[in-house]
Order: structure tokens, then sequence, then C-alpha cells
């Protein structure tokens, strides 16, 4: 009896042994993946009532203010468009996709328990998908501004390959997407479209008149790309009367060129110079 007593306990033992070394490894992977440097921007994103705020705020100022472009005639919200040629033209609205009109967000929770970064071919797969959220206000005004006769263009770094995803996705959330016209201008779709959209922008500008621009990265209204910090800022401060009236920044915590604008545009850099340079971006304001 007192061998099958001592059975007994090794095996309890072992067994709690086991349940022990489980709970560890799945606290190390749950710890790992709070660690990830976007888990508390996507948490923001998903959770918060002050990004659904802010996302409405915008939407809710352009829906205010879209009378006056339409009284006015030479109302405009390009930097290109400076003469009076551009007046005759029909109005248009142009809006980013990903973070502006649909939020990403459940992709970067998937990469954030894969504990993974950002991969084009999982992203593809999750265009693909057209299972994305409308960011909050987005349909509401894009709908009112196509029945006042505003013509919507959704100018998006997405590959061409997933454009029609893209559209299905859209439309599905109840956005204006004509049968008609093409209004998804996708990267790679002609051979001189890239990232920085700026021929996207002006073929547009050829044919409307751009009253309104919305984005969440600083290319989606002007070109900004591989330039410093500094340059960045100087282009905001010199546009400034701009934003709230003719373009409509949106909210995006998680990922963009600011981000991209820290490492100098250095995609070469290994973690440990990464973080030495977050770091030393973190201003404390003390005294040397």
């Amino acid at each position: 009896m007192k061998a099958l007593t001592q059975l007994f306990l090794f095996a309890f033992f072992l067994a709690a042994c086991s349940s022990t070394d489980q709970i560890t490894e799945q606290e190390i992977s749950a710890s790992d993946q709070t660690k990830h440097p976007t888990t508390q921007a996507t948490l923001w994103v998903q959770n918060s009532a002050e990004y659904k705020a802010l996302a409405i705020q915008s939407y809710n100022a352009a829906t205010r203010i879209l009378p006056l472009p339409l009284q006015d005639s030479y109302w405009t919200a390009s930097l290109e468009q400076q003469n009076s040629e551009f007046a005759s033209l029909p109005p248009a609205i142009i809006l980013d996709v990903d973070e502006t009109v649909l939020d990403n967000a459940p992709f970067q929770a998937r990469m954030i328990k894969q504990d993974s970064g950002f991969d084009n071919e999982a992203w593809n797969d999750w265009c693909r998908e057209a299972n994305a959220d409308a960011i909050p206000g987005a349909v509401k005004f894009t709908s009112y501004a196509a029945e006042q006769g505003i013509n919507i263009f959704f100018v998006t770094n997405r590959d061409f390959e997933v454009e029609e995803a893209t559209r299905q996705n859209l439309a599905s959330a109840g956005f204006p997407i004509p049968d008609s016209v093409d209004n998804i201008f996708s990267n790679g779709e002609q051979e001189e479209w890239d990232s920085s959209k700026t021929e996207r922008r002006k073929l547009i500008e050829q044919h409307y008149r751009v009253i309104m621009i919305f984005g969440d990265d600083l290319n989606d209204f002007l070109p900004a790309k591989n330039i410093s910090e500094e340059q960045r800022t100087n282009l905001i401060e010199e546009n400034s009367n701009y934003f709230g009236r003719r373009w409509f920044m949106l909210p995006n915590p998680v990922y963009g060129s600011w981000d991209q604008a820290m490492y100098g545009f250095n995609n070469d850099l290994s973690d440990e110079e990464k973080e030495d340079i977050l770091l030393q971006h973190l201003d404390s304001k003390e005294k040397n």
C-alpha cells in the first residue's frame, strides 16, 4: 500500500511539473507578443473610444466644410492646381485606403500574435479576404459627398494584383464604387505609378478639381519620400493652412513613413541599432 501511495505521489509530481512547463511556455509566448513593437498602438486602435472619436471628428469636420468648395470654384486641395484653368473642372475628393477608409488592425493583430514583421505576401492574402471594416465616419462622409455630385477616388499603395479584392471590400463596406468609372488607383496599375502617389494624383488633377484629400501619411498629400524629419516638419508648417480645411489626416500610430523617417529610411539596421535610435528620439526635456 505504501508503495502504491509513493507511486501515485510521484505520478502527480510529474503531471504537475509538465503542467507548470506548459504554463511557462504560454506565459513566455504571451510575453513575446505584448513586447511586439506595435502591440500598444494596435490595442489603442482596436479598443479605444478616443481613436474612433478622432476618425469621426475628421469626417464630421469635412462634412461641415463641404459646402464651401462646392460654392467656390477656385477652391482646390491640390498644390499643383494654382491657375484658373482648373475652376471649370468637376469636383473630386481623393482618399487613401488603408487606415484612412479601411481598418487593417486585425492584420496587425495577427502579426503580433505570430511575433512576426510585415510580409507582403501575407498582406496581399489579407487584402484578398476583403474583410476589413470601414474606418468610423468614412462611409457616411463619402456617400454624402457622392450624393452631392462629387467624384470619389481611392489612391492606394495596395498592389494592383489585389485591386479587385479591394474593390469588393470597399463596395461591401458601403463606399461609393461606380460601375462606369474605375475610381481605385493602385500601386503598379500603370508603369509610372509607384508608392509616391504623385503621378496618380496628377492624373486626377488633369480632369478634376480636387477639393479635399484624406490620408494617414504625409505622402498622401504631397511628396515626402526619403526626406528627413526636419524637412517633414517644415512641410507641415509650410502647409498648415491646408490641414482641417482641404487636407484631413487620420490617426495611425502603428506604421507609416513617420516611423521610417526616424531610422533615416535605412532598412538594413539591426534590432539593437533601431532600439538605440528609438531611445534617442525620446525627449524627456532633461537639463544637461
